[in-house]
């Protein structure tokens, strides 16, 4: 790998260590065991049905999916919502399943199980060494995007966000580390440093842009609706003079993906850094959006992306 000399970053230290986390961990790992017994195919298939079955009984979680689908497209049919629901539960499945078989997703061999489109575009922005920052949101399995930069040969790292569990969160970093980058940034102020050594390593960052972000985040319209984004992408650019690169993940079927490499979003900076800032963020937006709506059963509808928390009035 391009960055296996360098550290892998450690588990999360701001939560306690509790029973419970040691049981979800067990847990988790016999699942891992049995979906590599069952096969990339087998698991992702498996998985996949089941928490299409599963998962709309879950209610808090798929009423809040309907909820946020209902208002984005509101002329849809409760029958459409449903089925676009379960669509997501089961990308959602697969993606879990998977997790145990990242090692097998491949750009080459007999039948590549990641095809990528638009990389030659790219490649000279790479050649000076030039850097870039790759934006993309939770579609298909999102760690496709960063397996395909890795094979394609590109230095990159990853911000990411740490996940709830210690012991889990360490796995996860763990697992990344073998098949994308070593080099990954938690959220947060933690990682405001790592960052910049990274752009000074002539690194390009990659960020999942498609969370709610409310401490740090700001007002932006997503799908026609404000929503609280992070603005940290187009902070880098602007600041860095750095192109805005969107990267595309489908499934395509099963366990079988599709990236494409998109042009720079076009942008010219006024040397307002918060209007540019505001206005790069709206852009990249609307990237996510155009994908949200072409594949929306691939997409994480279930996270609160639109709730917007009140501000303290002074």
């Amino acid at each position: 790998m391009i960055d296996d000399h360098y550290e892998l970053p450690e588990r999360r230290k701001d939560l306690p260590l509790k029973f419970s986390h040691y049981i979800e961990y067990g847990v988790v790992r016999i699942i891992i065991a049995f979906f590599r017994i069952l096969g990339i195919d087998g698991a992702s298939w498996f998985s996949g049905k089941l928490l299409r079955t599963l998962g709309p009984l879950l209610r808090p979680l798929s009423k809040r999916g309907e909820d946020n689908l209902r208002m984005i497209f509101p002329d849809w049919s409760k029958e459409k919502i449903n089925a676009t629901i379960k669509d997501v539960w089961e990308n959602l499945g697969r993606t879990g399943a998977e997790y145990a078989h990242l090692d097998k997703l491949k750009i080459d061999g007999e039948r590549p199980r990641i095809i990528c489109e638009g990389i030659d575009k790219i490649l000279p922005i790479f050649d000076d060494p030039g850097r870039a920052i790759f934006v993309t949101g939770h579609f298909a399995n999102w760690e496709v995007t960063g397996i395909n930069a890795q094979q394609q040969g590109l230095k990159f790292g990853v911000v990411y966000r740490a996940l709830n569990n210690p012991l889990l969160d360490e796995y996860i970093i763990k697992k990344r580390g073998r098949v994308t980058t070593r080099r990954q940034i938690p959220k947060g102020m933690a990682g405001a440093r790592p960052l910049i050594d990274l752009l000074k390593d002539n690194y390009s960052i990659a960020v999942l842009a498609d969370q709610k972000l409310n401490t740090g985040g700001i007002r932006v319209p997503f799908m026609g609706h404000d929503a609280m984004t992070a603005p940290a992408a187009a902070r880098m650019a602007v600041r860095f003079n750095l192109p805005v690169i969107p990267i595309s993940n489908e499934r395509l079927d099963g366990a079988y993906f599709k990236v494409t490499v998109q042009e720079p979003i076009p942008f010219e900076p006024t040397g307002d850094l918060l209007a540019d800032v505001e206005a790069l963020t709206i852009k990249i937006n609307e990237v996510i959006e155009r994908d949200v709506r072409a594949r929306p059963g691939q997409w994480l509808w279930m996270h609160r992306r639109w709730k917007i928390t009140p501000q303290p009035t002074s």
